[in-house]
């Protein structure tokens, strides 16, 4: 029996095939080939390869979502084959005599270029197709695997950790659970896990060898224990806690359909957090009342140049309309420290956690801030959106970003492009300063919610992505907990909302402290809604108490 000690993430147990994660940079560089007609030949297969995998997409789409959905993935397969684009790529091959992977991505880039220099918005957007049509072939010319997981049956996931980037293009279904050698409860590892209700365990270290792939591991993440060949001991533990895990699951359906409230009748809103709109399928079958955090950096991580405004506003207007006119609240541009984009350019920086990100960076680049709101304020006319701005400090920071509101609303209304002008505006308190500004911050917006990773992260210094800190990483600590009831306090007295859409929101042994503050809502993973709910409409509000507080 093979035993591995790490933490566990999201709780739960599961079991299946071992599969490492498989990283590629996808660099290419110029070589001079001789045998040209064999890199025609590649490039015919890579053609062919892709057409066939852009076929299947367009008939999951349409059987999932209709025809609509469906005609991006055909465009595409239609642009594999276009002619003047192949030709561009057979020129290169016969004029430079170079490697055909070379000149894709020359072509490539040579059309998106022309596209995104077009007039026309619409054709604008077409260049990100262009370079995803690009980065097909290239992947299936260099045998990267779309997804990483070459596998047909699902896996539980193993790797050093996992960056943002690479978290979006996983294939999902393919994934049990997460084993990582790195990270921490905050990576995004750790969050893609909560978002999908899936076991998770971190900080295994060097005991996870790349050697144990293939083989049937164990993950009980009750305990923090990834075995691999069990004894008959061991296995019947895990048989029992996965048994017990599935009575669970059938019970919490019954919470199904029922209102978050308290027996005393108290109301609090459990609300979603998600990092793209795939994510709306988990929040509509765990019956989430909103989505209280969309990420929208992962549009941008997603991305290998700026999303144009007409991507963002798809992507936007989509959840919006396929929550079905709940409230979505999305946070503007969240980049910097831990997400990084390339094609941003920031300068490497000691302390990222610390310097320019968030809302200093669309400060900084009003542009980039700009047609992120357009988007935004073009999809409100679709639901009930909400706009979010994190990584606020300071009074001047908010009428930066309400000037840039009003100029935006300015522009589409001259334009004769319908928006909602009474979308709510909301901060995300994050930092210390926040808080103690919180009563002349809650007089410029409508709403509150706390992101208390990095709430805990700035106020007790600790990095929130560092695995040796262990226990002086408390988000229970009393200077948390007081730091949330000095934001609700300033919420209420001046009349707004205020929620909770960091981790803690789902911690069930803080509820009656968060229910004692008069917190209004909890934005979770979207697997932790039923749990959160049971337990509100278990409680009594009138005997919350703030004992947690006094440390």
């Amino acid at each position: 029996m093979i035993l591995m000690q790490g933490k566990c993430v999201p709780k739960g147990v599961t079991s299946g095939p071992l599969y490492f994660f498989r990283r590629s940079s996808g660099e290419v560089t110029q070589r001079t080939v001789a045998d040209i007609e064999g890199e025609k030949a590649r490039l015919e297969r890579a053609q062919a390869q892709s057409v066939e995998q852009l076929e299947a997409l367009a008939e999951k789409c349409r059987a999932e979502s209709g025809d609509e959905s469906a005609v991006l993935f055909e465009t595409h397969a239609m642009f594999v084959e276009d002619e003047d684009y192949v030709d561009c790529i057979l020129s290169a091959l016969e004029e430079e005599h170079c490697n055909v992977e070379y000149a894709v991505r020359q072509a490539g880039e040579q059309f998106a270029a022309m596209f995104a220099a077009m007039d026309d918005e619409y054709m604008q957007a077409r260049a990100a197709d262009i370079r995803d049509v690009t980065r097909r072939i290239l992947n299936n010319l260099m045998g990267i695997v779309e997804g990483g997981i070459d596998s047909e049956e699902p896996v539980i996931l193993a790797a050093d950790d996992l960056a943002p980037s690479e978290t979006l293009q996983l294939d999902k279904s393919k994934i049990l659970g997460f084993i990582t050698q790195g990270g921490s409860g905050n990576s995004h590892t750790a969050i893609l896990a909560r978002t999908m209700g899936i076991p998770a365990i971190c900080g295994l270290g060097d005991a996870l060898k790349q050697g144990y792939e293939g083989r049937t591991a164990y993950i009980d993440g009750e305990t923090g224990k990834v075995c691999l060949e069990p004894d008959e001991l061991t296995l019947q533990s895990f048989r029992e806690k996965l048994a017990k895990q599935e009575q669970m699951r059938e019970l919490m359906q019954t919470m199904r359909g029922q209102e978050d409230v308290t027996l005393d009748g108290r109301h609090i809103k459990v609300y979603c957090n998600i990092g793209s709109p795939e994510d709306v399928s988990a929040v509509l079958a765990n019956d989430g009342q909103g989505i209280g955090l969309f990420r929208s950096e992962f549009l941008y991580l997603a991305a290998s140049d700026y999303p144009t405004e007409e991507e963002q506003f798809q992507a936007y207007k989509s959840v919006a309309e396929a929550i079905g006119g709940k409230r979505v609240i999305i946070r503007t541009l969240d980049i910097g420290a831990d997400k990084q984009v390339d094609y941003f350019h920031l300068t490497k920086e000691e302390n990222p956690a610390m310097g320019l990100r968030a809302i200093r960076i669309c400060l900084n680049r009003p542009e980039v801030f700009r047609t992120q709101l357009r988007a935004l304020y073009r999809a409100s006319a679709y639901g009930k959106v909400a706009i979010m701005f994190p990584m606020i400090t300071s009074v001047w920071e908010v009428k930066e970003c309400k000037r840039a509101c009003k100029s935006v609303m300015a522009e589409l209304t001259k334009e004769g492009i319908p928006f909602n002008p009474e979308t709510e505006i909301g901060i995300m308190v994050e930092t210390p300063a926040s808080v103690f500004m919180a009563r002349d911050l809650a007089k410029l917006v409508d709403f509150f919610s706390v992101g208390t990773n990095d709430l805990t992260q700035y106020t007790l210094a600790c990095d929130r992505q560092c695995n040796d800190l262990g226990k002086f990483f408390d988000p229970h600590h009393p200077a948390i907990l007081r730091a949330l009831k000095m934001a609700a306090d300033a919420a209420h007295a001046e009349g707004i909302w205020i929620g909770i859409c960091g981790e803690l929101g789902a911690d069930l042994s803080l509820l009656p402290t968060f229910l004692a503050m008069g917190i209004d809502e909890l934005s979770v993973s979207p697997a932790s809604v039923l749990p959160l709910r049971a337990a509100i409409r278990r409680s009594i509000a009138q005997t919350c108490t703030l004992e947690l507080l006094e440390g």
